[in-house]
């Protein structure tokens, strides 16, 4: 499923009518008998719905949606905020054909003092004022009725996007309607998987219209959902003749002495989600801890200085050609200097820098760029890390999430998985992909780090990168939906996610 801005599906709904024929008349029709189709689930015949019509397409799609509300035998309101004689174009033809049914509306230019009270008496509202095309302040009335329909207390139901909101991200304020949920078209947009725009859609329905798949693949829009079809069908099998070397031998390097469990739970991740052989690379000083919390793994000892690995080791101390990936970074600390990329240039299998890896990854980014490695490089950024790497703020960061790590991905040729709610997958020729697992519980120390042992894990199964990264991403994220159906929100730890992953894996599979 893609997700797309506003002009991205202006450009699709005129290539659908331009080059394929299907009429503006036709899709609107047909949005509105989806969006009615759906609605009939979930709302009573003996409800009472209020329709917010603006002038331009969207107020097009309310007024089908209230011809067919009408026929039905619903208690009704239509307002059309708007002049009449401003709705124009498609949405003035539905608004004739529904004229014609017999049907009648209330003009809120000569009505407005009573608009508040027939809010009230409603149960459901519609908001179909402002489509995908909203640029800057909202002007009269349209801010007035906004205000007065979020402060109404009533179900609110937003077409195709909510009134007011961008479609595309970048903006730090957003003023618009909130709605409980939003019946979209064809599409989600680009804006519902950004905050703070994310907090007005409410719960997302994505309602077919009978727009082709060729007009998707001719304007080609570049983003799509990570779905759980996708998950199940791309999920690696293990043949029947696997022994633990074919499965991946994965090294995990971090660790410190202040952070002897991040590494911990990335190599304990790693073995969870598939790797056949599992090496942590740590300080000799810690592995007497980590040794009796890990027993499935073996172990690198390595020199240290002040507790960290030293700075020299990553070139000189290891052999990387007995391993098939490298996860680099969790706990690795941050005082002593560490030359990644000097270390892992030659290495040419699959290489995951998260963490304080990032952050000496950092100071040496212009290698990174001169000579991309042979090998996949995958970097696993929140966005204050992103913020270190981009030379942007944190707010800067989150505001431009799609934009930011697709330049990235592109410049430094790098897998580019940036963490948070709705986390971005970006591929270095540009795909993107949007993951709509996971909650607020992932909030909490250690959950990245077993995000990377996943996805290096995955990477190791002989699938493709991006099929790995995708999968790993996913299922992170429904490892914490699963743990809230038990759990309190507040107290999920890292490693309860890898306590359930043999159970949620187990649900994909079969």
């Amino acid at each position: 499923m893609y997700v797309v801005t506003g002009g991205e599906m202006h450009q699709i709904d005129r290539y659908t009518m331009d080059q394929l024929g299907l009429s503006e008349e036709i899709l609107m029709e047909n949005a509105g008998q989806a969006f009615v189709r759906h609605l009939l689930t979930s709302v009573s015949i003996d409800e009472k719905v209020i329709v917010l019509i603006g002038a331009g397409n969207n107020g097009g799609d309310g007024f089908v949606i209230s011809r067919l509300l009408a026929e039905k035998g619903f208690q009704f309101e239509i307002w059309v905020v708007p002049p009449v004689e401003r709705v124009k174009g498609t949405a003035r033809f539905h608004m004739d054909i529904f004229k014609r049914c017999g049907y009648s509306f209330i003009e809120y230019e000569a009505n407005s003092i009573g608009f508040r009270e027939s809010l009230n008496t409603c149960s459901v509202i519609i908001d179909a004022l402002l489509g995908t095309g909203v640029k800057g302040n909202l002007r009269k009335p349209y801010a007035y009725v906004i205000k007065a329909v979020n402060e109404s207390e009533k179900r609110i139901i937003s077409v195709d996007i909510p009134s007011g909101v961008p479609s595309s991200e970048g903006e730090a304020e957003v003023y618009g309607v909130i709605a409980n949920e939003t019946f979209t078209f064809q599409a989600p947009k680009l804006s519902a998987f950004v905050y703070p725009s994310a907090l007005h859609f409410g719960e997302v329905h994505t309602l077919e219209i009978g727009i082709p798949k060729i007009a998707f693949t001719e304007v080609a829009p570049q983003r799509q959902l990570i779905t759980e079809k996708r998950v199940r069908t791309t999920l690696a099998k293990r043949p029947a003749d696997a022994h633990k070397g074919k499965a991946g031998r994965a090294l995990i390097i971090g660790g410190t002495q202040e952070m002897t469990g991040a590494p911990v739970l990335t190599t304990d991740a790693c073995l969870r989600a598939g790797a056949g052989l599992a090496t942590m690379a740590i300080p000799a000083c810690i592995h007497p801890i980590v040794t009796q919390k890990l027993t499935e793994s073996t172990f690198m000892k390595l020199p240290d200085a002040e507790g960290e690995i030293r700075s020299d080791v990553l070139k000189e101390e290891i052999s990387y050609i007995q391993y098939d990936g490298i996860a680099i970074g969790p706990g690795m600390g941050r005082n002593i200097s560490k030359p990644i990329y000097e270390a892992l240039r030659s290495f040419n299998g699959p290489v995951v820098i998260d963490a304080d890896g990032l952050y000496h990854m950092s100071n040496e980014l212009h290698r990174w760029c001169e000579e991309p490695r042979s090998g996949p490089t995958i970097i696993t950024p929140h966005p204050g890390e992103m913020a270190l790497l981009t030379g942007r703020t944190i707010k800067e960061v989150e505001e431009h999430r799609f934009e930011y790590t697709l330049d990235f991905a592109k410049k430094y040729q790098m897998y580019v998985v940036l963490k948070g709610p709705f986390t971005i997958v970006t591929t270095p020729v540009g795909e993107q992909w949007v993951n709509t697992t996971g909650n607020a519980s992932l909030a909490k120390g250690g959950s990245g780090d077993v995000l990377t042992g996943m996805i290096l894990a995955l990477v190791l199964q002989q699938h493709s990168v991006i099929d790995a990264i995708c999968n790993a991403v996913h299922i992170h994220g429904k490892l914490a939906d699963k743990m809230i159906e038990t759990h309190d929100i507040f107290s999920v730890k890292a490693s309860d996610l890898i306590h359930s992953l043999p159970r949620v894996l187990r649900s994909y599979r079969y």
